[in-house]
């Protein structure tokens, strides 16, 4: 008797500034749980903003494959777009990703808020006025303190039994704020599991009534935003050994302030002002310990002897991470092929 398998094919659109998620559901027969036993499929490019309605079809190339646990024998499928051609979409972001061997490890750190939908505030946030400033919500536990944990813990356990690299949560400076982190070795890899992450916690939203708010500075005033802090290493940066070589390569950062921002959200001039723990957007800076500055050194890399990883800080929480990793590679490459001996 042969068996039926859901397989949700998801992908971004092509909405501007910034991009969505999509999804939609194939019924197979005796599927065999691996990548390759998923077809490429094809979607309405008219209704995503991704082609016109005389030639509609975008193509789904599946690149990452990982279990569902919140559906019976369901599979999620990542997938890249793909013009009709088979040549990647102008929206494909995961195509500018040059890392081949995987030599590029990334670690995001996920901020977001969750999103009463009527009163469209905070959870935590009162009907009218604000809550108590920004302070004992991070890290937080208790009823008047923490909102939303069994969104939040839900999230974790079904992102784990799907196999995604999750290495943690917790709650974040303002009231309604959460933060999780993904990470891998191979930043295409890291980037798709960052969208299956999003996407499960965008349905588990669904299932509270509760809306998952991306944006960098939901609430203005003296409140913190949100960020997605990239944390990278290729071969260089984890065998260093030496200051050196890591003010090279910070330093080379500095001149493509516009080429990294220009990819690392919308609206994140909003956030980026100096405060609430970021520098400007037009400034550039870095230093060891530093989460004011653009880049912070980790205390950890310089302890284990300048052998470790940089955090660039400027990513905003509804940055794609397929490009933001893509820009910082470009960058780190570019400053290791004149590393000084």
């Amino acid at each position: 008797m042969s068996s039926k398998t859901k397989l949700e094919y998801i992908w971004l659109d092509g909405y501007q500034p910034t991009q969505s998620l999509r999804g939609k559901t194939k019924i197979v027969t005796d599927f065999g749980g691996t990548l390759e036993d998923c077809d490429m499929w094809s979607f309405d490019g008219s209704s995503t903003q991704q082609a016109e309605g005389g030639s509609s079809d975008c193509l789904l190339h599946p690149v990452c494959l990982r279990p569902d646990p919140g559906r019976v024998n369901a599979w999620i499928v990542m997938c890249e777009v793909l013009n009709a051609d088979g040549t990647p979409h102008p929206s494909n972001g995961r195509a500018l990703i040059h890392d081949d061997d995987n030599d590029f490890w990334f670690g995001f750190e996920q901020e977001y808020f969750l999103f009463d939908v009527d009163t469209n505030k905070p959870l935590g946030f009162p009907e009218k006025g604000y809550p108590a400033p920004q302070g004992p919500y991070y890290c937080s536990v208790g009823a008047t303190n923490a909102y939303g944990r069994d969104i939040v813990e839900e999230h974790l356990d079904i992102c784990l039994e799907a196999g995604l690299n999750v290495e943690g949560i917790n709650g974040e400076v303002a009231a309604g704020q959460w933060e999780f982190q993904c990470f891998s070795k191979g930043a295409a890899e890291a980037g798709d599991e960052m969208w299956i992450a999003r996407y499960l916690l965008e349905r588990i939203g669904e299932k509270y009534g509760v809306a998952i708010n991306w944006h960098c500075k939901p609430i203005k005033g003296d409140w913190n935003g949100s960020g997605m802090h990239a944390n990278f290493s290729n071969t260089v940066l984890r065998e260093a050994g030496k200051k050196e070589a890591y003010d090279h390569i910070c330093k080379a950062f500095e001149p493509r302030i516009k080429e990294h921002v220009d990819v690392y959200g919308a609206d994140n001039d909003q956030r980026l002002t100096g405060l609430h723990e970021t520098q400007s957007i037009d400034k550039f800076s870095y230093g060891v310990s530093d989460r004011g500055a653009s880049i912070r050194i980790p205390v950890f890399t310089v302890k284990h002897g300048w052998k470790g990883w940089l955090e660039d800080r400027r990513p905003a929480s509804n940055g794609d991470p397929y490009k933001i990793a893509a820009v910082i590679i470009e960058t780190v490459k570019k400053a290791c092929e004149s590393l000084p001996a």
